[in-house]
């Protein structure tokens, strides 16, 4: 077996990854995949974490089509990412992981409240902590609850889950002459308005010297490859 090129990561996955070929919720053979390969790299040894989005069931940024507050819409898409994150807990422990769903907001009956050494003591003894409910406050997106965490627990290298293959010039799906990067620094995706993450999460990543992997989730095998150290997707550093 190949030797993971890093001791502890954080995954962080849209909540649009568990829709599959859905155009709503969740897909249970889609979930099931993605279990599996998060299952291989935690039996690799190495300490993992996961963040999960909601947009597969609710986005904070419907708030103004359906009349709603922008602080209730928020609220109301941190809760869709506690179900996602229910659902990879009982996706990974069907195959034996032992994991730790833990919330942002408090809820006592469904997952441990967020705390950040309790988090890290959780990795340390081998479980995978799936942390949901973003940042628990309205205005921060998930990206930028998951650069929060990966600087919390000390992450070597956070992994961005996307459905194209790193990050580009522009959208390759509108314009063929679209070119990807292999690699690229923080500035250069601030101040090109790449769409790798928000610029709070950017910034959080560059003062903590934290490497962004853009790379495509549904090419099988490419999160192990990451954690190979292979050159799968884009480098933000």
């Amino acid at each position: 077996m190949t030797e993971p090129a890093f001791r502890r990561i954080l995954l962080k996955l849209s909540g649009e990854a568990l829709m599959g070929g859905r155009g709503f919720g969740l897909d249970p053979d889609t979930v099931a995949t993605i279990a599996g390969e998060v299952a291989d790299i935690h039996a690799m040894g190495v300490q993992m974490a996961l963040v999960v989005g909601g947009g597969n069931i609710f986005r904070g940024s419907q708030a103004g089509v359906l009349g709603l507050d922008r602080v209730a819409a928020d609220y109301m898409g941190m809760l869709a990412t506690v179900m996602n994150g229910l659902a990879l807990q009982n996706a990974l422990e069907q195959r034996g992981v032992d994991t730790r769903l833990m919330t942002a907001i408090a809820m006592s009956a469904l997952a441990e409240p967020y705390i950040r050494r309790r988090a890290i003591r959780h990795l340390e003894k081998g479980r995978i902590v799936i942390c949901s409910a973003g940042t628990g406050s309205p205005y921060f997106t998930t990206a930028s609850a998951a650069a929060l965490r990966a600087v919390e627990i000390k992450a070597e290298l956070l992994l961005k889950a996307t459905k194209v293959d790193g990050v580009y010039t522009a959208d390759p799906k509108k314009d063929p002459g679209a070119r990807r990067y292999e690699s690229l620094t923080y500035m250069e995706a601030l101040e090109g308005g790449l769409k790798v993450m928000d610029a709070t999460a950017i910034s959080l990543c560059m003062e903590n010297q934290i490497p962004i992997r853009v790379f495509d989730l549904f090419e099988r095998g490419n999160i192990r490859r990451v954690v190979e150290g292979q050159p799968v997707g884009s480098v933000v550093r």
